[in-house]
């Protein structure tokens, strides 16, 4: 009889005997290590904490900085940007902030005014003498360079205009000398460089109406301001300002020589400012005073041809200075008159023909400088015309003038130059 082998062990039985034992023998090692680990992680955690507390609340030297500055190479952490109703961050110490007071401030410096210019003339009237010559060589044949460079340069130039721009109207009656110019001609006064025309004489109606409505209008056009005469008694007194360098200059005009009644404003439109009876120009004197800081009055006054003023002159200039003139400046007569000062305000009563016929023996441009603060500098330029061209006088020529003007004058002397000064406080 066969002896039967022996069963092998089944070795899977043994395997999964054998993963228990050792199963069995990992458990505890598994169980001390699942409960240590959190510990461990906690123990570190403390310990990192720990040492950052140490670092930042470390004791600063005495002798240190208050704040570190970064490293070169690490660049510095941005602060936080302030909210609209911080004033003041927390690590930021407190600084009184004082204001210097207004009164103690440096103020900025006013810019210096500059020197005013003003340039006036005697009467002007635009001659077929004058026009031959303008027609032919421009302005260049009305003037001499110098007295051109005058006029143009001046900051005001004013003028006597002694007759209406037209080519309409009807002529005067029983009227000796009658004048009228083409508006066209207007183009003579912007070449000098006129600003502002005196109208109120005895020739700006000659052609009526019509020819003075002309007038009103031509000068309007070329940008040329007139006084002395308008549209109704507003119009023609007004007061002509212009603004320069900080001041105000005012012009007011009025004549007392008219050829008859009707062409006072006052009895018709248009019609002249007059000042037969001072009181209006008095009055619009007295007005413009407070709204100017230099004004001029221009009177059409005298007798034709003579050198020295008439007694009403005189009266007449005073009440205008008293009532708030800075300066008279006069014409009517053709020649030049004497000269006078009243309260310190120069009198000029007549300054003669400037551009006229063909000749003019002796005439005058007066200059004057005004500048803020100082008084008023008068300067008369002597000319004279010879073939209905103007031009400034120089050597015995200008001196004879100067002399000449002292001569009729009163309580006044030129220099050489043509300044004028009073000689004293006297009156003419």
């Amino acid at each position: 009889m066969q002896t039967q082998p022996t069963k092998k062990p089944v070795s899977g039985t043994n395997t999964k005997k054998n993963r228990r034992r050792r199963r069995s023998r990992l458990r505890p090692f598994q169980r001390a290590l699942f409960f240590s680990l959190p510990i461990l992680l906690l123990i570190m955690l403390a310990l990192l904490a720990a040492s950052h507390i140490k670092r930042t609340s470390a004791p600063v030297p005495a002798d240190s900085a208050s704040v570190s500055e970064p490293a070169a190479d690490t660049p510095p952490l941005s602060e936080p940007e302030a909210s609209a109703d911080d004033t003041t961050s927390a690590d930021t110490p407190d600084v009184a902030v004082t204001e210097e007071p207004e009164s103690d401030k440096p103020k900025p410096e006013e810019p210096a005014s500059e020197p005013v210019t003003l340039v006036f003339t005697g009467d002007v009237l635009l001659s077929d003498y004058v026009l031959n010559n303008y027609n032919s060589k421009g302005i260049a044949g009305v003037v001499s360079p110098n007295v051109l460079t005058e006029l143009t340069q001046a900051d005001l130039t004013v003028i006597n205009n002694e007759f209406p721009f037209s080519t309409r109207g009807t002529k005067a009656p029983d009227k000796q000398f009658t004048f009228r110019v083409d508006p066209s001609y207007v183009s003579v006064l912007t070449d000098m460089g006129v600003d502002i025309a005196g109208i109120a004489n005895n020739h700006v109606l000659d052609y009526g109406a019509d020819a003075l409505i002309d007038t009103f209008d031509t000068l309007d056009a070329a940008g040329i301001d007139y006084m002395g005469a308008g549209i109704d008694s507003e119009r023609a007194s007004r007061l002509i300002t212009r603004e320069i360098s900080g001041m105000t200059f005012g012009f007011l005009a009025a004549s007392r020589v008219i050829p008859v009644v009707s062409w006072d404003v006052a009895n018709s439109s248009p019609g002249v400012f007059t000042t037969y009876d001072p009181a209006r120009l008095v009055a619009a004197i007295e007005q413009a005073r407070s709204q100017c800081d230099y004004l001029t009055v221009m009177v059409h006054w005298g007798i034709e041809r003579d050198a020295y003023p008439q007694e009403y002159q005189t009266q007449l200039a005073r009440q205008y200075i008293d009532a708030g003139a800075d300066l008279i400046i006069g014409a009517h007569p053709h020649v030049l008159q004497g000269i006078a000062y009243y309260n310190g305000k120069p009198i000029c009563y007549s300054l003669g023909n400037f551009i006229f016929n063909q000749e003019i023996p002796q005439t005058a441009i007066v200059k004057v400088t005004v500048e803020s603060g100082k008084a008023p500098v008068v300067q008369f330029l002597a000319a004279s015309a010879s073939g209905a061209y103007t031009f400034l006088c120089e050597g015995d020529q200008k001196a004879q003038i100067y002399q000449y003007l002292e001569q009729i004058s009163d309580g006044i002397t030129l220099d050489a130059d043509g300044i004028l000064s009073p000689q004293t406080d006297g009156q003419q």
